[in-house]
């Protein structure tokens, strides 16, 4: 900072800090504060509606939300108050509040009625519990193809009154029909039924909305970390003899010593929440454990699926395990088909408050207060970080209003219900940020070795993994945009050293963005360049690719909620039953009784179809939204040879999914992967469903 322009810092840092501020924020200031997510329940409304202070403590980690400033409520001094569910007016910083473009996008869009009138009154319409139900595939499907004819009612009436018409034709035909047409889902575009092959359950795990979980199975049977004592004996049941026949030849160790065997584990993460959600929600769960096998093509072929609950006797003699194999016939075959589902009903919980709001909206925000708290404009890193921070402060504060909020549309239609913000925490609690980078990540799941003669000095075990080939490809394209901005700035660790600013920064990030995790000794020491561009890489990793991965897919890929359904409402039949009778002569209405209702469908569709959208004012990877960024001819040239990288990223991923040898680029839905496709070429300022692109920041 130039020694003239030094007290004018000052006086910046003290109007964006607002230390002195005192009360509720206003629309017109630009204070960057921290707070606990204590603004998620309102506990003056009773009981049911009061939800725990996330962060903070060693029972509630978390990462620290930006400052508002409203009142306590009246019951709980530790709990901020709320806005009217309908108000969109939450306090952010009015330079991350949305454009003008962006929030009449959003509002066309994303709220659709969703919280001014579908959330409220869609209930109203179904209080017959028979009418909340899909009876059949063909009916889910007309949820697509403008045949689902909703009743004439008073309720409808309300969603006309209170919302803009514009909106209303998104969702509701205006010319006197009441009549539900949603975009048809990817997934069921070409094939309407491909999405119940085993081979496409195992490859979305690969190339689908939730492509980071999956790891590779390094002991037989799985084990499990959960605390013995609380807990009791969690060691799976399955046997070699549930999964010996379908090795193709290999015996269980051989195919353990050979890298082909892998798991999509939701048993530790979940089994502390099952009691809870089966107890107070409407829901039935269990902790679930997928087996794998890798085979020579590189598709994943499902061994068998467990599903346990706590023990009757209580959590601390342990679990209950069933275990299902692969059939295609008969009940076996319906059950199957079942305990698909329920693996899948946990993933979809764990990618959407894990793998998306965690780890992509919910650690990036402390990044982005610090860096306005602490780095100036003209500062290089706030320069190569800023359009990654774009607008997520917005978004993220929308969320707290609408989506993660007690009783808000995640809580409606996502397993966990009201304990999804705790399930999050705990998770939290093993969240390292040196781990979030795509190498270390890979690497830690065991999906690839170290290899010095190897692109990005890895090797992945599964060739054809579409997220971890273009991932690696658009991470080794950040990292050397990174590595060539910040050597023009930083000629040796001294310089990293000295940088009072920089020094600053980080230290706000770790002790009080992070605060939770300050005491962690995995935290970079920020004392070199390597640490430097490691910390700005991952951090636009995360904000970009990461983000867009596991968000822009969700309507392509569970916009059809039975291929990626978010509730299951009973248990499975036990032979012998009359539950298990009906599987044998009607086993897609049991199948659809068990999953997802009608109503949580149309609101949770309408959500994703909300979340998966790009914006008409998208700003891509690789693109600036002015060419006034910086007048430095070496920053530009560096930013400009980033560019030119990502356009061959594009061209190679069009040439990938046109190689039929690749089975994971498309499946059997026949659905390129393109979550990763950069988008960098595109200067259209079209937005839509694309499926598409990778956004400079986490916006939406």
């Amino acid at each position: 900072m130039p020694e003239t322009l030094r007290q004018y810092r000052e006086e910046e840092l003290h109007h964006l800090r607002g230390d002195y501020v005192t009360g509720e924020l206003q629309e017109h200031d630009r204070v960057y504060g921290y707070a606990y997510y204590n603004d998620l329940g309102d506990p003056d409304k009773g009981p049911a509606s009061a939800r725990p202070v996330i962060g903070g403590s060693k029972e509630y980690p978390y990462p620290r939300r930006g400052r508002t400033g409203r009142p306590p409520t009246q019951t709980d001094p530790k709990s901020e108050s709320r806005l009217p569910l309908v108000s969109l007016d939450i306090y952010v910083p009015r330079d991350e509040r949305f454009g003008h473009l962006k929030m009449s996008d959003f509002l066309a869009y994303a709220l659709k009625s969703v919280t001014r009138a579908l959330l409220p009154t869609l209930d109203a319409l179904y209080f017959d519990e028979t009418a909340m139900e899909f009876d059949s595939f063909e009916d889910v499907l007309n949820l697509y193809e403008g045949m689902l004819q909703l009743p004439e009612s008073p309720a409808l009436e309300e969603i006309r009154s209170r919302t803009p018409l514009e909106m209303i034709k998104e969702l509701v035909r205006a010319e006197g029909e009441y009549i539900l047409r949603l975009p048809v889902p990817q997934v069921i575009k070409e094939n309407k039924f491909a999405w119940r092959t085993d081979e496409e359950f195992g490859r979305e795990m690969l190339a689908g909305v939730n492509p980071v979980i999956l790891r590779r199975l390094q002991e037989f049977p799985p084990t499990s970390s959960l605390d013995p004592r609380l807990y009791g004996n969690h060691a799976s049941s399955i046997t070699k003899d549930h999964i010996a026949k379908n090795l193709d030849g290999l015996t269980v160790d051989q195919a353990l010593k050979s890298d082909r065997l892998f798991i999509l584990d939701h048993h530790d993460s979940l089994m502390p929440f099952v009691n809870r959600v089966n107890i107070a929600t409407a829901n039935k769960i269990y902790a679930t454990r997928t087996l794998l096998f890798l085979n020579d093509d590189s598709t994943l072929k499902p061994l068998a699926i467990e599903l346990s609950l706590p023990h009757p006797e209580g959590e601390k003699h342990g679990a209950v395990n069933r275990v299902f194999t692969p059939s295609n016939h008969g009940v076996e075959g319906s059950i199957w088909q079942l305990a698909k589902a329920y693996a899948t009903v946990n993933d979809s919980g764990v990618h959407q408050l894990i793998s998306h709001w965690l780890n992509t909206h919910a650690t990036i925000e402390p990044f982005v207060i610090a860096t306005n708290r602490q780095l100036s404009v003209v500062h290089p890193i706030y320069r190569l970080l800023s359009p990654h921070f774009r607008e997520t402060m917005n978004i993220n504060a929308l969320a707290r209003q609408i989506l993660i909020n007690a009783d808000g549309v995640l809580e409606k239609t996502v397993f966990p219900g009201r304990y999804a913000m705790e399930m999050s925490s705990a998770v939290y609690k093993s969240w390292k940020f040196t781990e979030q980078g795509l190498p270390a990540d890979l690497l830690k799941r065991g999906i690839a070795v170290e290899d010095p003669t190897s692109p990005n000095k890895l090797r992945l075990l599964i060739k054809d993994y579409p997220y971890a080939v273009d991932g690696l490809s658009v991470w080794a394209a950040i990292e050397t945009w990174v590595t060539e901005y910040c050597s023009i700035y930083y000629s040796d660790h001294a310089t990293v050293q000295s940088d009072t600013e920089l020094q600053a920064w980080w230290t706000e990030i770790i002790e009080v963005g992070h605060g939770d995790k300050k005491n962690e000794a995995w935290w970079p020491k920020m004392q070199s360049i390597s640490d430097l561009v490691q910390t700005c890489t991952t951090i636009i990793w995360i904000s970009s690719a990461l983000h867009a991965a596991v968000n822009f897919g969700q309507y392509p890929y569970a916009g059809y909620l039975p291929n990626r359904p978010t509730i299951s409402r009973r248990f499975t039949p036990e032979p012998g039953s009359s539950d298990y009778d009906e599987l044998a002569r009607d086993p897609g209405r049991v199948f659809f009784r068990t999953i997802t209702s009608l109503v949580q469908t149309i609101l949770g569709v309408s959500l994703i179809e909300i979340l998966s959208r790009h914006s008409s004012d998208e700003v891509y990877l690789g693109q600036r939204d002015t060419l006034e960024w910086t007048s430095d001819t070496r920053a530009i040239d560096a930013f400009q040879r980033f560019g030119s990288k990502l356009i061959e990223i594009e061209n190679r991923i069009l040439e990938m999914n046109q190689d039929g040898s690749l089975k994971n680029r498309n499946g059997p839905v026949q659905m390129p992967y393109t979550l990763l496709y950069p988008n960098t070429s595109d200067h259209t300022l079209v937005g839509g469903l694309t499926g598409r692109g990778i956004p400079n920041s986490v916006s939406i």
